[in-house]
């Protein structure tokens, strides 16, 4: 695995950060607002790509995650604490590019438990 960090503290991030439950996260990744953001190069954004990701991940037990989960899920808690350490726009969060692409990510901002 390509991080220093070990499964347990990488586990404990991912269910901290991933706020969002599966089912909210696929009928997100629906909306035309989820396609507005992230870069796309190849007709779906990464974030968007990563979604789709997080949900599988998401229904999948702990000891079935495969090497390539684990390290997904260390790129998925990165990005959140990166973007949540932006702080985001002053005014209008609700409808930011910033809250959707954390969205696309399994992390809502304005949850209770969001960044923080």
């Amino acid at each position: 695995m390509a991080t220093s960090k070990s499964r347990d503290a990488i586990w404990q991030e991912w269910r901290e950060r991933v706020n969002m439950a599966p089912a909210d996260l696929e009928s997100w990744l629906e909306t035309d607002e989820s396609r507005s953001v992230g870069d796309n190069n190849s007709g779906e954004s990464t974030g968007h790509a990563s979604g789709r990701r997080i949900v599988e991940i998401k229904r999948t037990n702990k000891d079935e995650l495969t090497d390539s989960h684990w390290e997904h899920m260390a790129t998925v808690v990165g990005y959140i604490n990166r973007h949540c350490a932006q702080g985001g726009p002053k005014t209008d969060v609700e409808t930011s590019a910033w809250r959707y692409s954390l969205m696309n990510w399994g992390h809502d901002p304005l949850k209770s438990d969001g960044c923080r």
